[in-house]
């Protein structure tokens, strides 16, 4: 199937059409039927296959193939965070501009969502039926960690269905990916950071704000955090991150092929210079941390009895949480600064580049000729995390060529995704689909 094939004004209308319903992950539940309802009317096709409902409003749909013994689930999901920031468009409105389409959800998650039923659609449409039992699940919580996708674990779990390989949301074909190279590369995760949040509190005399302490909550507190801003967990190079560089390494600039090129023999000093290439690049290699939340006093003239702060913390492949909260504690140096796991999301097993990773990975060279392939770790969470127990072979990978702003964009201001990318994106999974061994 090329991109020519497909309908492109009902599958343009069709995208703005789910773009348009704000299903913010809070949103009343009477949203998240809508959209629903709303799937069911544009693709009839897939939702005359067996649906189940999971979690709150969440999906599960089965589209039987000629056999069972190497199902695949392909993921995505339905919500999305809220519209923050000063948007150029209205952010639920769709608009068609210089030839994308603008608002929250394209990118994450609701434009892979409509690809994937368009392709479903038109295969199904098409007589087609796959090699392989294909399973899609639909979240409507993947933004606040919710229940959808362990409830579809369990599931298939109930189902007996061991996926032969899952794929979700993650890397892109992502363009000025890497300092230096100007060719796209597409990264596939194999694994994800951990997800952890940890809450500090410090608690104290309160009071009138005429009368005040030295040393109270609130600048304890700060003390704490300004502490924290400098820790830096150890590095690490796991094999994907390795393996990425490998494969970058003939699209760098000259003087840097030979630290690539033999990447596993010079770790330490790769380590020393990938925080040198910006956030992104330093983020690849060790635990992050985010202080994201702040409480204090709730007025001006009442000094707070206590202050807490909110750390979004992505643990890195090799460290565990319990890595985590001894380090954090070791450089706040202050007892009085409790430090609770408020949630706890250990890094992801690291999945395995054979047979179903290399099937993915000639899809994307078919279609995206000009990119470079290679696995990569996950900086963000999916839902996809929740499904490492029943599977194996879980990668992250959305086929949508994204530029540097546009992946900026998610989770912020003006997201978009190009018109012609989310049909061949489309084209990509009807791709995948077809080219499921027997």
């Amino acid at each position: 199937m090329a991109a020519g094939d497909l309908d492109e004004a009902g599958v343009l209308s069709r995208l703005q059409t789910l773009i348009r319903i704000p299903t913010v992950s809070d949103a009343d539940p009477a949203v998240f039927d809508d959209l629903l309802a709303t799937m069911r009317d544009l693709y009839p096709r897939v939702h005359a296959l067996e649906t189940v409902r999971i979690g709150r409003q969440g999906v599960l749909i089965h589209w039987p193939g000629a056999s069972a013994a190497r199902p695949v689930v392909l993921m995505a999901h339905l919500d999305v965070v809220p519209a923050v920031g000063e948007w150029s468009v209205p952010p639920f409105s769709a608009e068609v501009i210089d030839g994308q389409v603008w608002g929250r959800g394209t990118l994450d998650d609701k434009g892979s969502v409509a690809a994937i039923c368009e392709a479903v659609e038109s295969a199904i449409a098409d007589g087609a039926v796959p090699a392989q039992d294909v399973w899609l699940h639909f979240g409507c919580d993947e933004e606040v960690s919710g229940e959808s996708a362990p409830a579809a674990a369990a599931e298939l779990t109930r189902r007996g269905v061991r996926p032969w390989f899952v794929l979700d949301e993650g890397g892109a074909v992502a363009e000025q990916a890497f300092p230096g190279v100007s060719a796209p590369i597409a990264v596939v995760g194999l694994t994800e950071k951990g997800t952890t949040t940890l809450s500090l509190t410090v608690t104290g005399e309160g009071g009138h704000a005429s009368v005040p302490t030295r040393n109270g909550p609130t600048v304890r507190l700060a003390k704490a955090l300004t502490r924290l801003d400098t820790l830096a967990m150890p590095a690490h190079l796991p094999e994907p991150t390795v393996e990425l560089l490998r494969r970058i390494s003939p699209y760098l600039p000259a003087p840097l092929r030979p630290i690539t090129a033999n990447i596993d023999r010079i770790a330490p000093a790769a380590t020393r210079l990938l925080p040198l290439a910006g956030a992104e690049a330093a983020a690849m290699i060790r635990t992050t941390f985010a202080i994201t939340t702040l409480e204090g006093s709730p007025a001006h003239n009442v000094i707070a009895s206590t202050a807490r702060a909110g750390v979004n913390v992505r643990v890195m492949v090799g460290d565990s949480v319990a890595d985590v909260v001894t380090a954090v504690r070791k450089v706040i140096r202050d007892d009085g600064v409790i430090v609770e796991v408020t949630e706890a999301n250990e890094p992801s097993p690291v999945s395995p580049m054979d047979d179903a990773f290399e099937l993915i990975e000639t899809c994307v060279e078919e279609l995206f000729p000009e990119a470079v392939v290679a696995p990569y770790v996950m900086m963000a969470a999916t839902d996809s995390r929740f499904l490492t127990g029943i599977c194996e072979r879980v990668f992250r990978f959305t086929p949508f060529r994204m530029s540097k702003a546009q992946r900026s964009a998610i989770h912020a201001a003006d997201e978009r995704i190009g018109v012609e990318d989310y049909r061949r994106g489309i084209t990509w999974y009807r791709r995948l689909i077809e080219s499921l061994p027997a």
